[in-house]
């Protein structure tokens, strides 16, 4: 018998840097009770991913599904949500948070719980590569390896942004060459060599570090970065400006605005980090926006 809950909060103990005493499970537990809040906490089984823990939370008739998590976590969520049209909350528990800070929902626990129950619904568009959809950013290159050597670095030392940030600092180290892309943006194909391709598909992240492209998102489309190849120094400044909100367009960075993006890198498959989860796909790539937009609690006043 499916059983129903105004909310199921699908929860991922190992977003973020939780050092609270108990676990984020028991302190979003009492943090509902407190707000009289209906609401179940859902776990991944061992094995079990975030979407199919989503879909498993729907089936049992869940009304709305609260991520509580990291932009990996809230991505895995809205992917079922999605596809079932259901609502989807959030509770940022992650490192950077970049999807809920574009929304204005709160980065503190107790007013994020709150927000749920006098929140109100806004509309969000989706980015998608290889129908697989993304929040803020998909990317090929450089930055999936920084992904990649942060989660080491993550495992030895804890998360935290210090450890995020001398992730980066390993990778760049260790960068030799670049990708031949062959590309195709909206029609029009060329190639390009660079250690690095970020497709936004966040006006506040680029807000954040001080990139234009906005204007792209507001026509339906994104904004792809390329950094140009050349030296290990060169790449280095390249990816530190564009980390520091320092980098000039024409040399740091290339900057394309397309509503349909394909890249063929030349081999059958490649690393691609969505909203900072990496995923190995088959290649040639597709990215484009989701026809329908997902509906997404957030306060009536922004914080």
């Amino acid at each position: 018998m499916p059983r129903s809950s105004a909310f199921c909060l699908i929860v991922n103990d190992r977003a973020g840097d939780h050092s609270g005493s108990g676990s984020r499970s028991d302190m979003l537990r009492g943090l509902c009770l407190q707000a009289g809040l209906k609401a179940e906490i859902w776990r991944p089984r061992r094995g079990q991913s975030l979407t199919g823990l989503a879909h498993e939370a729907l089936d049992r008739g869940c009304g709305t599904l609260v991520a509580a998590g990291g932009d990996g976590t809230i991505c895995a969520v809205a992917e079922a949500c999605h596809a079932r049209d259901a609502p989807l909350g959030v509770i940022p528990q992650g490192t950077f948070n970049y999807f809920a800070r574009g929304l204005g929902i709160p980065l503190e626990p107790e007013a994020a719980v709150a927000a749920l129950a006098g929140g109100t619904k806004a509309e969000v568009h989706l980015g998608e590569v290889n129908g697989r959809i993304f929040l803020n950013n998909a990317s090929l290159g450089l930055y999936p390896a920084i992904l990649e050597r942060r989660e080491t670095t993550y495992r030895r030392w804890g998360r935290s942004r210090v450890a995020a940030y001398w992730s980066v600092a390993q990778t760049l180290v260790g960068a030799r060459r670049a990708m031949r892309l062959n590309m195709t943006l909206d029609g029009k194909r060329q190639e390009l060599h660079t250690p690095l391709a970020f497709i936004a598909n966040s006006a506040y992240q680029l807000r954040q570090f001080n990139l234009e492209g906005a204007d792209a998102l507001e026509d339906g489309g994104f904004a792809l970065f390329t950094a140009p190849a050349g030296s290990q120094i060169e790449i280095m400044r390249a990816t530190l400006g564009l980390a520091l909100g320092t980098a000039q367009e024409g040399q740091d960075f290339d900057l394309h605005r397309a509503a349909r993006i394909e890249i063929d890198p030349g081999r059958p498959r490649v690393l691609v980090a969505r909203d900072g989860e990496r995923q190995t796909m088959r290649t040639p790539l597709t990215i484009r926006r989701r026809d329908r937009p997902l509906r997404v609690l957030v306060p009536e006043t922004p914080a």
